[in-house]
């Protein structure tokens, strides 16, 4: 009798934590920060320039370094656009740079100009030739020799 006790004990605790696990998380991303903010291509070597994305979250641990699982990264456009659209990764556009998904950006050849750079967590796609918006979002400028 005892043991059929302590077994049922164990399960109904084994079935709390494995409910209180399955409840997921609240913790959401509220903002995130590129570092550096700006950078100038032709202090790094090859021009390629490794921005880092750092995310604050509504619970510990936060700040946390965010990887490419957590958001994307997209080149914005020329940083001396009038009215440039805040979050939105170009479209069909020329790119005067471009950056991979674990951050490492670098100019197109023959450019001169500074860009923005975007890491974020995606929004829904619309027009793929607008470009695609993200909701939560950093940005840095990239200048290009």
């Amino acid at each position: 009798m005892a043991r059929l006790l302590s077994f049922s004990a164990l399960t109904i605790l084994l079935t709390a934590a494995i409910v209180l696990l399955g409840c997921g998380s609240s913790r959401q991303l509220q903002s995130v920060t590129i570092s550096p903010a700006t950078a100038d291509a032709k202090n790094f070597p090859g021009g390629q320039v490794p921005f880092t994305a750092t995310g604050t979250f509504s619970k510990p641990p936060s700040p946390t370094q965010l990887t490419s699982q957590d958001v994307v990264w997209c080149y914005a456009g020329q940083s001396d656009i009038a009215n440039p659209t805040a979050g939105m990764c170009a479209g069909n556009i020329a790119q005067y740079a471009s950056v991979d998904q674990n951050g490492v950006a670098q100019c197109v050849p023959q450019f001169q100009g500074t860009v923005i750079i975007l890491a974020g967590t995606g929004g829904p796609s619309g027009n793929p030739d607008g470009g695609t918006p993200l909701k939560i979002f950093g940005s840095a400028q990239l200048t290009c020799p």
